[in-house]
């Protein structure tokens, strides 16, 4: 058990809180502020308690002055002062003299943004190395620590372990509750456990197969990886994505764990990855020389859906279609839909299968839509992760 921000008296005091901005902008305006709206709770209990509230994000990668740019806060600063119907008070640098006078006037329940702090990773990458003297700085302005950027967690960076290192610390409702929630369905979880694996590299995910292939009943691969599972299967997969250097591992897998194991029996296949190509429906042991497989088929989704009816808990980590185009999100959509009736929980692991199950119009129907992408991955796999690990036990 960690500490938590219900530990503190947070009267008075400057309460540093390292939230998780990383909101997808085109043009100036917000696509989806779903990260913003989860860390209202905490924010809110803060100010309610007479807290002099300073918020810490990243936004991107900032690598290029041009990056300075793209990757303001000023516009997370007008979106937030909207949906928390509150003044914040942005300050558009991340150290200085500005900064310092701004939090010496801060009063009880003010809320200041501090510009992003990947800023300082121009150059020197000072945040992503958790540079100490930059974490110092930091620690300075504050008198409390709270990390409630879950998506960022499984970073080392200064704006999260280097000043939990030095100020009294704890976490937030909304790390809370994503480690409650995918804590008991990884070591506690309803049975029948069924994970769904998507997305386009098996290399991204051997830590989490290898640790989830121990303790779920069946794990359902979609999406790019599926075809180095049947290309270690010995089948033929044409032209579609094969992750070449593991294919030996896919093999190893399916040996140790074949009866947990589901892979599709049909896919949508192509010649080409564009919105005009034209499709067909083809059966996994049928794929030609010259098909791309671009989304699981009709029988293959009723395949998945006899053994996603009769779980109690499911993890779902990746698209399994390459759903950026309409034409291959009918896997992907069709699994929201099945998920969304059945009688269990059901978790969503962060990343592209949030951003998926969301644009899909998905985004009340599950247990709980994680907001880490390779922080849930790296819980999924078995992993500590660093910006938690910090954070002082009770």
């Amino acid at each position: 058990m960690k500490k938590t921000i219900k530990d503190y008296n947070l009267y008075n005091k400057r309460v540093i809180i390292r939230v998780d901005f990383n909101v997808p902008i085109k043009d100036g305006v917000i696509l989806d502020d779903n990260r913003i709206i989860a860390s209202l709770d905490t924010i809110k209990y803060a100010m309610n308690n007479g807290a002099k509230v300073i918020l810490l994000s990243h936004l991107g990668r900032v690598k290029t002055e041009a990056d300075l740019a793209i990757n303001n806060l000023e516009v997370v600063a007008k979106r937030l002062e909207e949906v928390l119907n509150h003044k914040v008070i942005f300050i558009p640098e991340t150290r200085g003299k500005n900064l310092e006078k701004a939090v010496k006037k801060l009063k009880v329940g003010d809320v200041l943004l501090v510009q992003n702090t990947r800023y300082e990773d121009l150059g020197n990458k000072l945040e992503s190395s958790n540079d100490f003297s930059l974490a110092s700085y930091w620690a300075s302005l504050g008198d409390i620590y709270i990390n409630d950027a879950f998506g960022t967690s499984h970073r080392a960076h200064a704006s999260n372990v280097g000043i939990a290192s030095i100020l009294p610390n704890g976490i937030g409702f909304l790390i809370e509750k994503e480690l409650t929630i995918l804590y008991k369905a990884i070591k506690k979880p309803n049975r029948p456990f069924t994970v769904i694996l998507g997305g386009a590299k098996v290399n991204d995910k051997i830590g989490v197969i290898e640790n989830l292939a121990k303790i779920a009943d069946y794990i359902l691969i979609g999406g790019g990886m599926a075809y180095t599972f049947l290309v270690a299967k010995g089948y033929n997969v044409g032209k579609s994505l094969v992750d070449k250097e593991n294919i030996d591992f896919c093999k190893k897998i399916l040996d140790n764990y074949s009866n947990k194991i589901i892979l599709p029996v049909d896919n949508v296949v192509a010649k080409e990855i564009s919105s005009l190509a034209h499709t067909n429906i083809v059966a996994s042991n049928s794929i030609g020389s010259d098909d791309i497989c671009l989304d699981i088929g009709p029988e293959t989704v009723k395949l998945f859906e006899k053994y996603l009816n009769q779980s109690k808990t499911v993890i779902w980590n990746g698209p399994v279609g390459y759903s950026e185009i309409k034409k291959f999100e009918n896997g992907t959509k069709s699994l929201c839909n099945i998920l969304s009736k059945i009688n269990g929980t059901t978790i969503i692991g962060g990343g592209d299968t949030a951003s998926s199950v969301i644009n899909l119009g998905y985004k009340d129907k599950f247990s709980h839509i994680s907001t880490g992408g390779g922080a849930t991955l790296e819980l999924l796999e078995g992993k500590d992760l660093p910006g938690i690990s910090v954070i002082t036990d009770i």
